[in-house]
């Protein structure tokens, strides 16, 4: 059989000693002069054709990987190469998290890899990991293939057809605060001098948790300029992510800051220059907004549990996490009448679709401002009290 594609001549033959039907396709020569051969197997002449015919489709959208390239391979490479501006913590964390699918099918070659490989090996990681792990592992496979594709080591990516399966239960879901909470929650942060006005500013602004604690005071504005009509605000242009930068870059934004918001921070700045004022030299000042005792920038674990205080304090129950603030903030949004676009640009997201899937349980799930509106009018029409 002759190849049309101009690769060489196809060879296809009989091996008596192992039982099975061999392909081989010429890729020519390289510098050294030895000729370049691809090559496939199977239990009959027929299915031989049919993967000499895949080859010619690989070769033909222009792959030339070594056809004993692999998963684990591939899934290395793109660790290696394609992870720029990653810290050393996200690259730990996606090497150990692929680590249990590899075990299935790092060793298979990435061009025989089927998504019925994928999907049998993220199922059997499912009996065991949460969906939010599962869901995470098939986002790294995705990308990992991904980087392969674009290095012309496979035509497609077949792990992007594959839908993650549920995981295991287990891990608490993110939760919203009701509007009742929120309220005693702020009463008791006006009162904390240690996260009051990190709480009060996450929950009304709706920031991520990386945001607030990278946000410098260069950053704030709590006068604004009534004249031009800015309102006091801040520009979240940083977080503590590898690289200071925000998630994405929609999420570089300029908020303007309801009144209870400014006058928590003007009270944290004047807590900080007291501090600063008796610790001297001894406080360090990195510019942040929010600091611990010595000036330092805040650890995240320290945040977690002095949340978790506060909201005892404030009769809300401990078992609240920072990141539920921003849920909270977006529920109330969306309890106001709100439309989810404009939430989404207030909460730095791509799109509204992003809001719509991660906060799906906060946004309220009837429009209500046509048949609110209605009956403000029928009840004036009507002559009933509104």
């Amino acid at each position: 059989m002759r190849s049309d594609s101009g690769y060489g001549e196809d060879g296809i033959y009989w091996d008596e000693s192992k039982g099975r039907w061999y392909g081989s396709v010429s890729l020519g020569f390289d510098s050294g002069g030895k000729r370049l051969r691809r090559k496939v197997s199977g239990k009959t002449k027929t299915e031989v054709k049919d993967k000499l015919r895949e080859l010619h489709s690989d070769l033909d959208a222009g792959v030339r990987t070594s056809a004993s390239y692999t998963v684990d391979q591939a899934v290395a490479d793109w660790m290696r190469e394609g992870r720029d501006g990653r810290s050393a913590r996200t690259l730990r964390r996606d090497e150990l998290i692929l680590r249990p699918v590899l075990a299935g099918i790092g060793g298979i070659p990435l061009h025989a890899l089927r998504t019925h490989d994928v999907r049998r090996a993220l199922s059997e990681l499912a009996t065991s990991r949460s969906s939010a792990t599962v869901a995470l592992t098939h986002n790294c496979l995705v990308r990992a293939i991904r980087h392969a594709e674009s290095g012309d080591h496979v035509r497609r990516n077949v792990a992007a057809l594959v839908k993650p399966p549920p995981g295991k239960g287990g891990g608490r879901p993110s939760r919203a605060m009701t509007a009742g909470q929120a309220a005693a929650l702020l009463r008791a942060a006006t009162q904390d001098g240690y996260l009051g006005a990190y709480v009060i500013l996450s929950l009304t602004t709706g920031i991520r948790t990386e945001e607030a604690r990278a946000l410098r005071w260069d950053h704030v504005d709590l006068d604004g300029d009534p004249g031009a009509g800015v309102p006091p605000h801040i520009a979240v242009w940083r977080s503590v992510r590898a690289g200071s930068d925000t998630k994405t870059e929609r999420s570089r934004r300029t908020l303007g800051l309801p009144q209870s918001a400014v006058a928590a921070l003007r009270e944290q700045r004047k807590r900080q220059a007291a501090a600063q004022l008796a610790a001297g030299e001894l406080r360090q000042d990195h510019g942040l907004v929010f600091t611990s005792s010595t000036g330092r920038p805040l650890d995240v674990a320290n945040v977690g549990r002095g949340f978790r205080a506060l909201c005892e304090k404030a009769g809300v129950g401990g078992s609240w996490s920072p990141r539920e603030l921003r849920h909270t903030f977006v529920s109330l949004m969306s309890e106001s009448g709100m439309a989810v676009e404009e939430i989404a640009r207030l909460a730095g997201h791509s799109s509204s679709r992003t809001t719509e899937v991660v906060y799906r349980h906060e946004l309220r799930p009837v429009i209500t401002a046509g048949a609110d509106a209605m009956d403000r009018m029928f009840d004036r029409m009507m002559g009933r009290p509104g």
